[in-house]
């Protein structure tokens, strides 16, 4: 004898509901991811394989020498135009004070070439007018000769005075012409033998300001390796400065996620250091020209008899914000999480833009050419004529600034016998 139980047809309706609800629920879900997916989340790639990277400058000597001072060491902040090791400088200076003296000693010796042309100018004028009066006298004598006058020996004696005023004179031409070949078309600054005794100047004065080397940008000091009185030759890595506000991000992508990536589109960045709370921006800055595995130091061969395929990636340049990375400063070889925006795939897959602007430079190695300019300027002002020197030469102090303190007592040296008692 069976009992009909009246409950069951209730609590199976109840479960068959709850199925419902809950398959609805996920319809509903999945609905909704779907369009979330359609409308934001296909245009956007992301990868968490993305690192800091920025300029390492390295810190190289230019000249051989000894170190005698080292002006910073590893983590610390330095300037441009700091300065960060010195060599010892004697030699140089030595160098310095020879090749200043030879400036000097060559000034005056064209000085006294250009005086000499005027000179010769002289004699030749001198020559001329020997020649005029020997001449004349011939002619007076060839008149006088003719009536019996005067003697033939001595009309042959005024023939053989007028040849040699005319080869006095030629000689004079030609010494005049020979002095003026090493002086036409001269001053005496632009004087070849001044400007090559000039550059030796110029060569000497960049060695001795080549044995301090400055911080070419403003970072902090890594992988310093010179020690005190280590001899280092030219192109020896001694330290280097990474300027933390000129960084960047390497962030490489899978191929499928190229397709649509374009240079200038937004990324939105966080880096693990800070967590999700910091949020960097920053634009698409260029494509490596080919994958990581293409130029790693041992390139994969895939000729071979087994092969896997692999996804390979290629390394994508993101541009920081630089008021964000100053607010929150990164270091080089940080993760980063990169995310990009592709739906604006409206430009070119590789754009082959060409630019003209130089995206990094310094200028802390140019006053030394300056300097050295004004150096020789004042060794060749010391040593021209007076009158010159008063008409060329500023009222006060004439000596330019930034020289070295042994720029004068060098020039004066140079004219002193002048004054020698």
């Amino acid at each position: 004898m069976t009992i009909d139980n009246p409950k069951a047809p209730t609590t199976s309706r109840r479960r068959w509901r709850l199925l419902a609800g809950m398959g609805g629920g996920l319809l509903a879900i999945a609905l909704v991811y779907g369009l979330y997916w359609a409308q934001v989340l296909r245009y956007h790639q992301t990868t968490d394989d993305a690192y800091v990277s920025g300029n390492v400058v390295q810190i190289t000597p230019q000249i051989s020498g000894t170190v005698v001072a080292i002006g910073a060491d590893d983590t610390q902040f330095v300037k441009a135009g700091q300065s960060l090791v010195r060599l010892d400088r004697a030699d140089a200076k030595v160098a310095l004070d020879q090749a200043e003296a030879q400036l000097a000693r060559t000034v005056r010796d064209v000085r006294n070439q250009f005086a000499t042309s005027a000179q010769l100018e002289a004699a030749l004028d001198a020559k001329q007018t020997e020649l005029t009066r020997a001449q004349s006298d011939l002619e007076r004598r060839a008149r006088l000769g003719a009536s019996g006058a005067v003697s033939g020996e001595e009309l042959q004696h005024a023939r053989d005075a007028v040849k040699a005023a005319q080869a006095d004179l030629a000689a004079a031409r030609q010494q005049l012409a020979a002095n003026r070949a090493r002086i036409d078309g001269t001053t005496l600054a632009d004087h070849p033998e001044v400007r090559d005794a000039a550059a030796a100047v110029r060569n000497a004065y960049l060695t001795l300001a080549r044995t301090d080397l400055p911080a070419p940008v403003s970072g902090f000091v890594a992988r310093r390796n010179v020690q005190l009185g280590q001899r280092v030759a030219p192109g020896t890595p001694l330290m280097a400065v990474v300027p933390l506000d000129q960084v960047w991000v390497d962030a490489n992508f899978k191929e499928p996620q190229l397709s649509r990536m374009r240079m200038g589109q937004p990324v939105t960045l966080s880096a693990d250091l800070y967590g999700g709370r910091v949020v960097y921006h920053g634009k698409v800055a260029g494509f490596g020209a080919g994958t990581g595995a293409a130029f790693s130091l041992l390139p994969a061969q895939n000729a071979t008899g087994n092969w896997i395929k692999i996804v390979q990636r290629v390394p994508v340049r993101v541009a920081l914000d630089p008021l964000e990375v100053a607010a929150h400063p990164l270091q080089i070889g940080l993760s980063m999480r990169a995310d990009v925006d592709v739906q604006d795939a409206s430009g070119a897959r590789l754009p082959q833009l060409a630019s003209t602007a130089t995206p990094w430079s310094t200028d802390v190695f140019g006053s030394s050419d300056a300097q050295a300019d004004a150096r020789v300027a004042a060794i060749i002002s010391a040593n021209e004529p007076a009158a010159a020197r008063a008409a060329t030469s500023p009222p006060g102090n004439s000596r330019a600034p930034g020289l070295l303190a042994d720029a004068r007592p060098v020039a004066l040296r140079a004219g002193a016998h002048a004054k020698a008692p």
